[in-house]
């Protein structure tokens, strides 16, 4: 390889990102060389390494989370995770060739690896529906349904289908199943790919000019994937992490990329020479860049703050992917703009010149006419905005955070079949039972031995007829002890579906009343655990510690703000506008999503999309507050005069703003069409955030709010004046 080592002009005390990019010009082959080699080198050892993706929904202090403790230091692992082996029979079940074939399956099921207990569909009348015709055996998992791996869970399926035959359906159902239903969403980051190039060709003109942000974006994606894939044997990585990471880390990328390729059209049009032209481009826009990266990760920093493992990991993976995609920007980006600078010195000023001999207004005279509207009746304009955008968040303010069951998994995966199956024979709440661990050690000093014993079965037994008598209750499994007989857990099936609001009124009025007064009875004490009631513990720790991650995020980010700036009132603006764009994203979510609108099967929010969402969407739309204020910074320092800044400001970035935007609006789009609720969920909220951001704050309510403060905007008192440090965003001279 041949490497150019043609001269490229710096302009004099130039900034590190100039520095950078007039290296990656004079040794473009060699940054390419050194990107791709990259891309090979981490793929190369995660198609070694392969991947181990786990999740962690642990939630220390929760009632769940103790009833599963209990249970390991008890030697069992019934910590209330199950599988259901979910029976149809074109007869009845309970002739007597049918059972001889289910109990023969059973015992191969027991044998399976994971398994702890098999209790048989026959061992308790109420396990047959009254017809006869549907029932189930449930099968007691060895720790967690997140600690099966597939291969296990597709071994008992292939036992359980060994009685299917002669009229018998099989299906298996629970969390665990699951995992077999999910399908690949990659089909959507294609999509989302197509449709940004779409835009970018419309934007300038030509397929390889478009085709640079996405190169860009996809060697760092790339790159980032495979690191996670190495990295998810050490960190506690969900599988649904790797898509949360390309949804983000494309969107960002594009737009990266696309923010320092359309300066650096402007300069070329301005008569720049292709390498003056992509260093200034670097001082410039590279630094906007950078900052706005920076208030990204910051955001994705404060889940750390939530404390729960699998948030915690998808936080460092795609901070990972943002800081790549800023690398890709700053280094990768120079390199190709180095490789096709005499092609694009051709052709955009010429493209420019042919506009002009048109007639055509020039580029920006759109966005200058509607900055002189929003200054023309500034308070008009932002209130309207305001109050639309307020209305939207109103539902928001009544979120129901959940998780989603295998309800919402496609019609021909078995765990599906085995919901439809048990909904029709017993009611939805068998989908989702609730577990009571019986702890007969909590009773009188020195309980042990025999009297454990003891305490423990009738502890359970009454707990179990006390259940029975529960409203909201459909049937009650009897009471099975652990090994030790200290302990027992007694499996309830609530008449109402694990996503339904009724479900978690019943979880808080066992934990709260029932409960609480049966073992003042019986001096024992009971802990309500299970898929369900986790659930509910994992979003009520999302929401306890919600207000506390926002503090984090909006605090740092207004301070990363007033370095930048050198501003108060600015970096306030910024942060109370992207609250208003968030809440006005959650607010739209709640309504399709949980509302059911458009036709959408209603049912809760997946608990941590809200936090995901918050923190990405703050961190993307610093971006354009960057992007459009450093803008309007710079023709401040030109003009002195705040309405020119604020209207050249906007004229100069609209357009670009607005493509940026839509780019990320398709890309998150796509989400739409992914099997996955939760995706379907992120990539809706994210959309709509961005689109909010993009087009109604930073093109309408921005330049309206920047023209009431007027030069107030740039007001910084002394003392802060004198501690925050000094950084330059734009470079100018």
């Amino acid at each position: 390889m041949t490497l150019s080592e043609e001269k490229v002009q710096i302009p004099v005390r130039a900034g590190i990102f100039a520095r950078i990019a007039g290296f990656a010009q004079r040794r473009k082959w060699l940054a390419l060389g050194l990107w791709v080699a990259v891309l090979v080198g981490v793929w190369g050892g995660a198609t070694v390494a392969g991947s181990d993706y786990r999740e962690d929904y642990t939630i220390p202090g929760a009632q769940s989370q103790k009833a599963v403790d209990l249970l390991d230091e008890h030697g069992s692992a019934q910590a209330g995770d199950t599988l259901e082996i979910v029976l149809r029979s074109d007869g009845d079940l309970r002739a007597p060739a049918t059972r001889q074939r289910v109990e023969a399956m059973l015992g191969q099921v027991a044998g399976a690896p994971k398994v702890t207990q098999v209790r048989s569909v026959y061992a308790d009348p109420s396990a047959v529906a009254p017809d006869g015709r549907i029932g189930y055996a449930t099968v007691l998992l060895h720790g967690t349904s997140e600690d099966m791996a597939e291969s296990d869970t597709e071994k008992i399926l292939k036992a359980a289908k060994t009685a299917e035959q002669d009229g018998l359906q099989v299906e298996l159902g629970g969390e665990a199943a699951r995992v077999l239903a999910e399908s690949d969403s990659s089909g959507a980051e294609a999509a989302g790919i197509v449709a940004a190039l779409v835009i970018l060709v419309f934007m300038f003109g030509t397929l390889i000019a478009a085709g640079l942000p996405i190169v860009t974006a996809l060697f760092a994606v790339g790159s980032a994937l495979a690191v996670v894939v190495i990295a998810s044997h050490v960190f506690t990585l969900a599988e649904w992490v790797p898509y949360i990471m390309a949804l983000v880390g494309l969107g960002v990328g594009i737009d990266y990329a696309l923010l320092i390729f359309a300066r650096y059209r402007g300069e070329l049009v301005k008569g720049e020479t292709p390498e003056r032209a992509a260093t200034t481009a670097l001082d410039a826009a590279g630094r906007t860049v950078f900052f706005a990266g920076c208030t990204v990760i910051l955001a994705l920093f404060g889940l750390v703050a939530l404390g729960l493992g699998s948030l915690q990991g998808m936080a460092l993976a795609v901070a990972l992917t943002v800081f790549m995609t800023m690398l890709g920007a700053v280094t990768l980006l120079p390199a190709l703009l180095g490789i096709f600078g005499p092609r694009f010195a051709r052709q955009f000023p010429a493209r420019a010149a042919k506009r002009s001999a048109k007639g055509k207004a020039p580029e920006g005279t759109t966005w200058r006419r509607i900055g002189v509207a929003a200054q023309r009746r500034p308070l008009l304009a932002l209130l309207i905005a305001v109050v639309a955008l307020g209305a939207l968040c109103v539902p928001a303010l009544n979120l129901r955070l959940g998780f989603s069951d295998a309800g919402n998994d496609s019609a021909d995966s078995t765990s599906r079949k085995a919901y439809d199956l048990l909904a029709d024979g017993f009611g939805a709440g068998f989908n989702g039972p609730l577990v009571v661990v019986v702890d007969g050690t909590a009773g009188a000093p020195g309980a042990g031995g025999a009297d454990g014993n003891g305490l423990a079965a009738r502890a359970g037994a009454a707990a179990a007829q006390t259940l029975r008598n529960t409203p909201g209750i459909a049937a009650v499994a009897d009471p099975m002890p652990t090994d030790d007989g200290l302990v027992a857990t007694v499996i309830a099936f609530p008449t109402t579906a694990p996503q339904d609001k009724d479900t978690s009124e019943l979880v808080g009025h066992l934990r709260d009343d029932v409960l609480p007064r049966l073992g003042d009875t019986t001096g024992a004490r009971y802990l309500v655990g299970g898929a369900t009631a986790a659930a509910e513990d994992y979003s009520d720790k999302v929401a306890e510690r919600m207000p506390l991650f926002i503090v984090i995020v909006v605090g740092l980010s207004i301070v990363l703000l007033m370095v930048v700036f050198r501003s108060v009132l600015i970096p306030l603006k910024a942060a109370v506008l992207n609250l208003l764009s968030i809440g006005a994203s959650l607010g739209a979510m709640a309504l399709v999503f949980q509302h059911g609108w458009f036709g959408v099967e209603p049912g809760p929010i997946e608990p941590w999309v809200p936090v995901v969402l918050f923190a990405i969407a703050f961190g993307l739309s610093m971006d354009y507050e960057v992007f459009l204020v450093s803008r309007m910074h710079e023709e401040w320092e030109r003009t002195k005069d705040h309405s020119v800044a604020v209207r050249e400001g906007l004229a100069q970035t609209g357009s670009v703003i607005t493509a940026a935007g839509a780019i990320m609006v398709v890309v998150f789009s796509a989400f739409l069409f992914s099997p996955e609720r939760a995706l379907q969920q992120s990539g809706f909220g994210m959309a709509f955030a961005i689109f909010v951001d993009a087009v109604i704050i930073r093109c309408l309510i921005v330049p309206a709010a920047m023209q009431l403060m007027g030069p107030r905007a740039w007001w910084l008192p002394a003392p802060l004046a004198r501690i925050l440090p000094k950084v330059e965003l734009e470079k100018h001279g």
